[in-house]
């Protein structure tokens, strides 16, 4: 099989898994969206490079080589989750997720062509194009969340602001890890010694905020679910993707995730979507077809 194909598919896997992540914060209102950020990627993290530990020792030459990539990376997997539970908790589920995730293609794009010069291809533009217009029309909708509803205009532009953060600092570590992978380092290694001192850079935070996490069994629950599955089990097949596609291309095929967590905010937390909205949605699977399945590479 294609490995690019195979890229894609790992890619898709950690998309679906992300978009249960909103749903299932909110299934523990007690918990903060800092401490939700803190045991998600903090535990996530730690479980991610404990998993890589052989791989992670035998590249230590490596890892002190790329100590900057490293270094940028994890403090952007720190960031990251911080702002994109916040975003959610300020502007709802559906919103938080597509602007969070929408942007990351987008600022992935910039990083690549600022960093590397490397131009995209009109395919991936096309597809590019398609996704965003459904993002905007998703964005867009007034009914989007019951929680942003009742909350000031500051309070949802900061959600949106927030999410922006949250995109920002997405693609940036994806950027890291790849380039990461690209110098020879493995992506077992690469991803979980991110993951793994973004981990630790988020303990703090965990040990400041995590108390409601022992308070019910619901907490400690959903806490595990999102340590164990979409942080560690959805990084891993991403560093698997990363491995055989570009960090532009595998950040398109993530916004298959605000799709899954606008469809779970509707039937799990009865969030309402308009018709636009579900344009928006068909758009940006659309979106996947051209981005993740390219037939040839023509540069713009």
């Amino acid at each position: 099989m294609n490995p690019s194909t195979i890229g894609n598919g790992y890619v898709v896997i950690a998309a679906l898994l992300w978009g249960t992540t909103g749903t299932a914060a909110r299934l523990a209102p007690a918990l903060s969206p800092i401490t939700i950020a803190a045991v998600a990627m903090g535990i996530g993290g730690l479980l991610q490079a404990l998993l890589a530990w052989s791989a992670i020792t035998t590249s230590l030459s490596l890892l002190a080589k790329q100590r900057r990539l490293l270094v940028s990376g994890a403090c952007a997997v720190a960031i990251y989750p911080l702002a994109f539970y916040s975003a959610m908790d300020f502007a709802g589920v559906a919103v938080g997720t597509v602007v969070s995730i929408g942007s990351a293609p987008l600022f992935s794009a910039f990083i690549e062509n600022r960093l590397e010069r490397s131009p995209l291809s009109k395919q991936w533009w096309l597809g590019a194009i398609i996704g965003v217009s459904g993002i905007i029309l998703l964005a867009q909708n007034p009914h989007s969340t019951t929680h942003a509803a009742s909350d000031s205009a500051i309070h949802f532009i900061t959600g949106i602001g927030l999410g922006l953060v949250a995109g920002l600092t997405y693609a940036f570590y994806s950027w890291t890890a790849r380039n990461m992978m690209m110098q020879g380092m493995t992506s077992r290694a690469a991803m979980g010694a991110t993951f793994g001192l973004g981990g630790l850079l988020l303990l703090p935070l965990l040990v400041y905020t995590g108390a409601p996490l022992l308070h019910a069994w619901r907490n400690a629950a959903v806490g595990g679910y999102m340590a164990l599955f979409p942080m560690c089990v959805g990084y891993l097949c991403y560093g698997a993707g990363l491995a055989r596609i570009k960090s532009s291309v595998a950040t398109a095929i993530t916004l298959l995730e605000p799709v899954v967590a606008a469809l779970l905010a509707v039937m799990v937390l009865n969030e309402a979507l308009s018709p636009s909205a579900w344009l928006g949605i068909a758009l940006i699977v659309g979106s996947l077809g051209v981005i993740a399945w390219p037939t040839r590479r023509i540069t713009a």
